[in-house]
């Protein structure tokens, strides 16, 4: 069963060993630059996930608000450890952000920036229910930017 956990001093550690493969590498940062990010993006009310499966932890999820049009949450950082993935962790996980920032509501929506060239990652916020905004990023013009609307 996959959880949602909060990250402290007891699981520090164990969240961040955790790592993509060599070649996702490039598509996001590491465990401890998500936690860096984290506290680095506390002004826009970042959090970051823990992700568990049986109580292990498998991956980690960053989290902030986006006030600037178009206002939503921004899911800027989405990663389940080489060892776990292709086994669903990824897309429970996402499941349970997606009811958390729903049942919340601040925002009508979920926006999220994926290269291009990570089709695994698409894949799976395609399944969630993510579409292409057509909006193209002068900074980052190799990403698709997605968004998922609450219903």
């Amino acid at each position: 069963m996959v959880t949602l956990f909060e990250i402290n001093e007891d699981n520090f550690l164990a969240v961040r060993s955790l790592c993509v493969r060599e070649d996702q590498r490039g598509f996001l940062d590491t465990a401890s630059g998500i936690l860096a990010r984290g506290y680095a993006y506390r002004a826009c009310r970042a959090r970051v996930y823990g992700v568990a499966a049986g109580g292990e932890p498998v991956g980690l999820a960053l989290v902030r608000d986006l006030d600037e049009e178009p206002a939503c949450y921004e899911l800027q950082q989405f990663m389940i450890d080489a060892r776990f993935q292709n086994r669903g962790y990824g897309a429970a996980a996402l499941r349970l952000i997606l009811a958390q920032l729903a049942a919340e509501r601040k925002y009508d929506g979920v926006e999220v920036c994926v290269k291009e060239t990570d089709a695994p990652a698409l894949r799976v916020y395609e399944k969630a229910g993510f579409t292409d905004t057509g909006y193209v990023d002068p900074d980052v013009p190799d990403c698709k930017n997605l968004i998922y609307r609450f219903d």
